[in-house]
């Protein structure tokens, strides 16, 4: 989610071998993109941000949403916390090409908590990948794992080659790999693609292929991560994947329930509800947030009545996230038993 900083070395590469015999035109609607990373949106991956297709100092991604920010420059893909950051995420070459430029010795820290982004001045991108695919045509892979990368400098590239890891270094605050695309040191939406007539929504020749394009329908905000808790829930415990073997004993103190969310806006309800063993409603906790936000951690929970222990049973918590502007709502469910 940066502005990178290295620079493309380009050079006069053919469209292919039919080059001499193809127009210019076909050589730039020749170059398609795979997915970046081996993943499910809306299970394993998110995209978070895309590209800022507004020249002005306001935004729209491509859909004429606003998932992203001012000036953004790629497509943000994420995944679910740093655990699973951990067990090693493949970050794939999109297209064949030939690697012109890497990094691969900074660390992995979350800007928020650690240094702050003046820390990585210059080095924004974190750790990353340049590849150039020939007929003007770059791609960028950043924020990789701290010497993950597996690829050098002058390696020819496959399509579908892993070429790093996701990780957490340069300018970041969750882990995450930024794709950026450039033609002729344009930048490129990879949904709009180098032109289109119409305003809103996926270019007459995205970068896509059609499959990677199917599996990345838009989604503008996300409950990408979620769970119950026997105590106060704690965003830092919940991002570093601490929660996930989570149990509920009958004398835990509360049942509580959290969500991590991607891009909230103003006027939008949250809304909590947990529902005990027995049908009933325990907890019903809705709000309405007030401020726009990348990424929004919220809670709410009951607290178990003095020497009253909780029923033994499965308890539904169910997260709501109405988006009452557009009558868009997102959803997710989470169930545990309390011995």
């Amino acid at each position: 989610m940066t502005r990178v900083k290295f620079k493309a070395i380009l050079g006069s590469a053919l469209c292919g071998l039919f080059v001499f015999f193809a127009n210019k035109a076909l050589c730039q609607e020749n170059f398609k993109m795979e997915m970046p990373l081996r993943c499910t949106q809306n299970t394993d991956c998110w995209i978070v941000n895309y590209v800022d297709v507004d020249p002005t100092k306001g935004i729209s991604d491509y859909n004429c949403g606003t998932a992203t920010y001012d000036q953004h420059k790629g497509t943000d893909i994420a995944i679910l916390n740093t655990e699973v950051m951990r067990q090693g995420v493949e970050v794939l070459a999109t297209a064949s090409g030939t690697v012109t430029n890497i990094r691969n010795n900074m660390r992995d820290t979350d800007n928020s908590i650690v240094g702050g982004v003046d820390t990585v001045e210059g080095k924004e991108c974190g750790n990353g990948v340049l590849l150039n695919h020939g007929g003007g045509w770059t791609t960028q892979y950043c924020h990789l794992l701290h010497e993950s990368v597996r690829v050098k400098k002058g390696d020819a590239i496959e399509t579908g080659q892993t070429i790093g890891l996701v990780g957490l270094s340069g300018k970041t605050e969750f882990p995450h790999v930024h794709i950026q695309v450039k033609y002729k040191d344009r930048v490129v939406d990879p949904f709009a693609g180098l032109s289109r007539k119409k305003k809103c929504g996926v270019g007459e020749a995205p970068v896509w292929k059609t499959s990677a394009l199917l599996s990345m329908l838009y989604e503008p905000s996300a409950i990408y991560s979620a769970g119950f808790s026997s105590t106060t829930p704690n965003k830092r415990i919940a991002r570093e994947g601490l929660y996930g073997g989570e149990v509920l004993f009958k004398k835990s103190p509360v049942i509580a329930l959290w969500a991590d969310l991607f891009w909230v806006n103003p006027g939008d309800k949250l809304l909590f509800t947990i529902i005990g063993p027995k049908g009933e409603t325990l907890m019903a906790h809705n709000t309405t947030i007030k401020e726009r936000k990348p990424r929004r951690f919220a809670f709410a929970g009951i607290n178990r009545q003095k020497e009253k222990p909780w029923i033994k049973g499965f308890y539904k918590g169910e997260i709501r996230l109405i988006r009452q502007s557009t009558n868009e709502e997102y959803s997710v469910v989470k169930t545990i038993n309390v011995n």
